[in-house]
This record gives C-alpha cells, structure tokens and sequence, in this order.
C-alpha cells in the first residue's frame, strides 16, 4: 500500500484558531485525499492522548500525526508527512526538509508555538 493511500490521524490544536484554520486550507487543497486524514482535536483530551503514547504538554508544542503503521511522527516530520500526500503541498514538504532549512523552520516553528501558548495562557 502506498503512503498516500494509508490513514493519517493528525493530533491538533482546536482552540487554536490558526491550527483550525491551518486544518481548513489543508482540506480544502487535499480535495479527495483528505478523506485519508482523520482530525483529532487534543482539547481537553489529556487521558485520550496518554493513552496512545502522546505527551498532552508535546501535542500542544508540535503538531503530532499517526501514520498506518501507529508511527507518530512529531513536529516537521509530522508536516512533512501530512503536506507530501498533497500534490500543491509536496514541493513544500521537500523544501522543509532540506537538512539547511529545516533546523530554521523548526526554531521558528517553537518560537510561535510557545509566543503562541503563552499569550493564551496555557503554559
């Protein structure tokens, strides 16, 4: 079976309005290979995630998504997985991966996600 055609559960942020938006446009640019990807809103959800392995505290500092086999790949290992299913979006995900960009993106990636949080108030 191809990777584009296995099941990915992405673990997100849903009192994240730029997390839902995120969601939104990703489905809208998936079209039909989104109906591959199943949504898991982390809210309030800390004994669900556990239960699979998930740091509740890291699934709200990266995004996290299971693939098929339950790998859970984290962070722009996670985006990368998720945007290669997409034909728009596979020349982003090789571009972030690229081992010079990559350690970039990622520092950034946490800056947001922690000036994120912080201004929330949930860390």
């Amino acid at each position: 079976m191809a990777a584009s055609d296995s099941k990915l559960i992405v673990y997100y942020d849903g009192a994240c309005p730029s997390c839902v938006k995120d969601r939104r446009f990703y489905e809208r640019l998936a079209g039909r290979t989104g109906d591959d990807v199943e949504w898991f809103d982390i809210t309030g959800r800390d004994e669900a995630l556990a239960s699979l392995g998930i740091d509740p505290l890291a699934a709200m500092q990266e995004l996290h998504v299971r693939d098929s086999e339950g790998i859970i790949h984290r962070e722009l290992d996670a985006y990368i997985l998720l945007m290669s299913r997409v034909s728009l979006l596979k020349p982003l995900a090789w571009f972030i991966a690229l081992p010079l960009i990559r350690p970039v993106l990622a520092a950034l990636y946490h800056r947001w996600v922690e000036k994120r949080l912080r201004k929330t108030g949930r860390i």
